[in-house]
């Protein structure tokens, strides 16, 4: 591992549990937003329904192994998330998650 693209999200799962504001609906179409099934998506219809401040569709132990339960059709917010960007450092360092010592140099 030696650049920030290298973070396994896998082995995280900091930023679907860092705030209950971040996996809201932005440009879905009406059609991919009919995909989820509706256990995981939010009383009001904005954004995916959480628990806290973590997503329900996010499965496993954040800083261990997690996995997306919508992977295939998670929405847009979730699909631009990008390992070691300042999102990403600000959810991992809200867990005490800190990057490798090979990235950070």
């Amino acid at each position: 591992m030696n650049s920030l693209s290298d973070v396994d999200c896998q082995a995280c799962g900091a930023c679907c549990s860092f705030s209950a504001d971040w996996p809201r609906f932005s440009t879905e179409s009406d059609d991919a937003l009919d995909l989820l099934p509706p256990r995981f998506v939010a009383a009001d219809e904005t954004g995916m329904r959480c628990s806290g401040s973590r997503c329900d569709a996010l499965s496993g132990r954040v800083g261990f192994e997690t996995s997306c339960l919508v992977y295939e059709i998670r929405p847009v917010v979730c699909r631009e998330c990008v390992p070691g960007d300042d999102a990403c450092l600000m959810a991992r360092a809200a867990f005490g998650l800190t990057l490798p010592q090979q990235i950070l140099g």
